[in-house]
């Protein structure tokens, strides 16, 4: 904002310096026609600010030569094209020089380019990002049209609708303040001299319903006449090329040379464009005298303008509408007796204006901020709205579009908008794998999170949903930490965090970064925590799209390495992955492995893995594997004892499910049996960091195992709610309890305490499926609890069950395993075996 108000301060004092400069010397050249012959001093003169302004675009800035405008807009575009303090300085001069001469162009151009050149260079200078750059330019660009024309709006909305093509946030804040700033100080301290009502006794202006037609006639001219236009200029641009094969400064020399001829051979009127302007629209003028305004002017324009002057051509459609627009408004009133010439010139300068530009609403606000009259707005909106329309059925794009293409240069719609790697959501580059804490926890216990963890925040979680989050300036503020001698998180986080959602833009999350000076932002769905995104994020994102990233937009860990690995006959329908770390479970998990295996007709693929620092190169890297070859030749022996193949590998990884993750993948794995510790000191995590990322993200069937002391499978309990995980744990039960000879298995399903009518159809249907597959008792029961998890674990201690096995007790079981509290509390509160199925298809 700093940045945007400096910005303005600097445009607006080179508008004025431009418009009391061009106000001097114009005033000095037409004392100087006034004293001596005009015929002589006014071809003289422009022959002279030619030249001499040509000289300087050549040999200092040649790309200072033009209006200006499609510059910044191709620089807005990612064009690589200077735009710095130099060119703003040489259109300064080289557009004073030309304009005070009496070539009949504006300048407005040079105020956008310099503007925007001058804002470039302050960015520069004050480092920021790329994209914030490309709106300081464009705020830049603003701030120079809202300084020429004095019309802060307008400015605003030329830099929305025709530069960015953006309404960000940040895009408005900038361009507002720019343009505001930039206006004042051409208010203040500049001529003044595109302002009408200080100039002008304006006459009342009028309305009628009756003159829709003739307004709608105006539009319909004006549009076709931008079209003309602009048709004009790249045509007068095209011979110039073909047969005028001079220098610039002869060029533009002749250019002067040329107008200083017409206006000493036309009226008085034609040597002062601003009085030119006052004639019609104070209806002065007879409509013959308006005819050759218009035609004159629009000659010239083009002839001038293809010498390469450093100019612009907005202040000249103005003129041409307005003279269009008297010539209406004469007919109107000569017909229909309604209406005042006037009020069509100053409705046909935005009809034109929009011809030519394509911008319809800064058209409408750029003549209403220059005459303030309110009743202008009605007819303004039908003549823009027409000429808008008309222009674009006959030719699409503004002038300045097909200015760049004469220059080679070829937009897309989405060359105008935002970069590439500015297009991508929080989604695209949040980390999925977020470590949370809960509300109730102690502060002791994030203390300890914190000295564990290198994340300098923590997002809390209540019932699966977000409700604050916790820095280390939060537990370390004695404010906070003092309440009472034992605080919980809910005590010292900050609730109601700012967030972002999966779909905002990252122009949208970084101006949420530094609005609240911030540097994380929690990715949320509802309010349900899906995310995380930090600014390293999107630095990593932005470097990704700069040294063009193969996997760009998000980086990716280093790939784990195989060390070590032997294959078995491929003989089975699927695969079974089974990660092996601890000798004194494995025997057990592998016991399990093959009885599923047998059953389903799978092939394992028992994986060990050996973590090393990141800042290691894994190929490089020498670990020690003798022990884990020991550990998977267990599994081979198992293996060819109960005729099952059996492939085992060893991976170097920076991360563990990383690594598991990318087996699963790259061995095409139908089902993951893991070993799960049930309970976890990791704060925020349900089962541990390495389970929670495998269970969100691997796309096959997962089944967790925490094994008991004693590992006895005779009674079964296996609570039953419907859905894929349940109907995948009862498809599993008939190959798990053939680990006992007698197996004896109850089925429970948890209702409401209110829930007097209970449907236990799932029940029944698993308990006849499950009969006809087992050697053993199966029995049912349906209980009514407030608690499904205390409801489990009294069920699991009257049936004094050996092996708990959790399917889903509630639908959305993989949201309710990662966010809810029931596996992590019947695992911690039992002593029995736990076995945790997730299907594939509840991803």
């Amino acid at each position: 904002m700093l940045q945007a108000c400096l910005i303005g301060l600097v445009s607006g004092l080179a508008s004025v310096l431009l418009g009391q400069g061009v106000g001097w010397l114009g005033g000095w050249r037409q004392h100087v026609s006034h004293l001596l012959p005009a015929l002589l001093t006014l071809p003289i003169i422009g022959v002279s600010g030619g030249f001499l302004a040509g000289w300087l675009v050549e040999r200092i800035a040649p790309e200072a030569a033009g209006s200006g405008m499609s510059e910044v807009k191709a620089v807005l575009a990612k064009v690589p094209m200077p735009l710095n303090f130099r060119i703003a300085l040489v259109k300064l001069v080289g557009a004073t020089l030309v304009l005070a001469s009496g070539i009949p162009l504006g300048r407005e151009g040079p105020t956008v380019q310099i503007g925007a050149a001058l804002a470039n260079q302050l960015s520069r200078w004050f480092p920021t990002s790329p994209e914030h750059r490309r709106q300081l330019i464009a705020a830049g660009a603003g701030a120079g049209l809202a300084a020429a024309f004095n019309a802060p709006i307008a400015g605003v909305l030329f830099v929305v609708e025709e530069l960015l093509q953006d309404v960000s946030d940040i895009t408005l804040g900038t361009a507002i303040l720019a343009s505001f700033i930039g206006s004042v100080v051409a208010r203040i301290c500049g001529t003044r001299s595109l302002d009408l009502n200080l100039h002008l006794a304006t006459p009342n202006t009028s309305f009628d319903a009756l003159e829709i037609p003739f307004y709608l006639l105006l539009g319909i001219l004006a549009g076709a006449g931008g079209i003309l236009f602009n048709r004009g200029i790249i045509a007068c641009l095209e011979l110039r090329r073909r047969f005028l094969k001079i220098s610039l400064p002869w060029r533009m020399g002749l250019a002067g040379l040329v107008t200083g001829l017409a206006l000493a051979s036309l009226p008085l009127v034609f040597r002062d464009n601003a009085g030119l302007r006052e004639l019609l629209l104070t209806g002065e003028a007879n409509w013959q005298l308006v005819a050759l305004v218009f035609w004159v002017q629009f000659l010239l324009i083009l002839f001038t303008y293809a010498s390469g002057a450093p100019a612009g051509l907005l202040v000249p459609t103005l003129g041409l509408g307005a003279a269009l627009g008297y010539l209406v408004g004469t007919l109107s009133h000569n017909l229909l007796a309604l209406g005042l010439a006037t009020t069509y010139a100053r409705v046909g300068m935005g009809a034109f204006f929009c011809g030519v530009a394509r911008v319809p609403i800064t058209a409408v606000i750029i003549v209403f901020e220059m005459t303030t009259d309110f009743n202008l707005v009605l007819p303004l909106m039908i003549v823009s709205v027409t000429a808008y329309l008309v222009a674009e059925a006959l030719e699409e794009g503004s002038l300045y579009d097909h200015l760049l293409e004469f220059k080679g240069i070829h937009l897309s719609k989405e060359a105008t908008s935002q970069a590439p790697w500015m297009q991508l959501t929080a989604a695209n580059v949040m980390q999925r794998r977020v470590e949370t804490l809960t509300s109730t926890m102690s502060l002791d216990e994030a203390l300890q999170a914190f000295s564990q963890s290198s994340h300098r925040h923590f997002p809390i979680l209540e019932d699966g949903q977000l409700v604050g989050i916790l820095t280390q300036r939060d537990i370390t503020n004695p404010s906070k930490t003092g309440l009472n001698n034992n605080p919980t998180v809910a005590e010292v986080m900050a609730p109601e965090p700012i967030t972002a959602r999966p779909d905002d833009t990252l122009t949208h999350v970084l101006h949420l970064l530094n609005r609240y000076s911030i540097n994380c932002l929690p990715v949320v769905q509802g309010r349900r925590l899906v995310g995380i995104i930090t600014r390293g994020d999107i630095i990593r994102a932005e470097a990704d799209y700069l040294n063009a990233s193969e996997d760009f937009p998000s980086s990716k860990p280093e790939p784990s390495h195989v060390v070590y690995h032997t294959k078995a006959p491929e003989t089975g329908r699927g695969r079974l992955l089974l990660p092996l770390s601890n000798p004194k479970t494995a025997g057990m998990l592998l016991e399990m492995a093959m009885v599923i295996a047998r059953d389903r007709h799978y092939e394992i693929e028992c994986l060990h893995i050996i973590v090393v620092p990141r800042h290691r190169i894994l190929a490089e890297t020498q670990v020690s594997i003798s022990a884990s070859i020991r550990l998977l030749r267990q599994a081979v022996r198992l293996g060819r004892k109960h005729n099952i193949p059996v492939h085992t590998q060893i991976r170097v990884a920076h991360d563990l499910s990383q690594a598991v993750l990318q087996t699963i993948k790259d061995r095409h794995v139908n089902l993951v049996l893991m070993g799960w510790k049930g309970s976890t000191v990791t704060p925020g995590r349900v089962f541990s960091r390495v389970v929670d990322a495998v269970i969100r993200q691997a796309a096959c069937d997962i089944v967790l195992v925490k094994l008991n002391e004693y590992s006895q499978f005779e009674r079964w309990l296996v609570p039953i709610a419907g859905g894929s995980n349940a109907r995948q744990a009862i498809q599993l039960l008939p190959a798990l309890t053939s680990l006992s000879k007698t197996p004896t298995v109850k089925l429970c399903q948890v209702f409401e305490p209110d829930q007097a009518k209970r449907d236990t159809t799932n029940l029944e249907k698993a308990a006849n499926f499950l009969e006809q597959q087992i050697n053993g008792l199966v029995t049912i029961s349906a209980v009514n609890a407030n608690s499904v998890s205390e409801a489990i674990l009294d069920c699991a201690k009257h049936n004094r069950s050996d092996v708990i096995v959790l399917g889903a007790s509630r639908e959305r079981m993989l949201s309710q395993v990662v966010h809810g509290n029931i596996p992590a509390t019947i695992s911690r509160n039992s002593n029995q075996t736990v076995i945790l199925v997730r299907a594939a298809s509840a991803i």
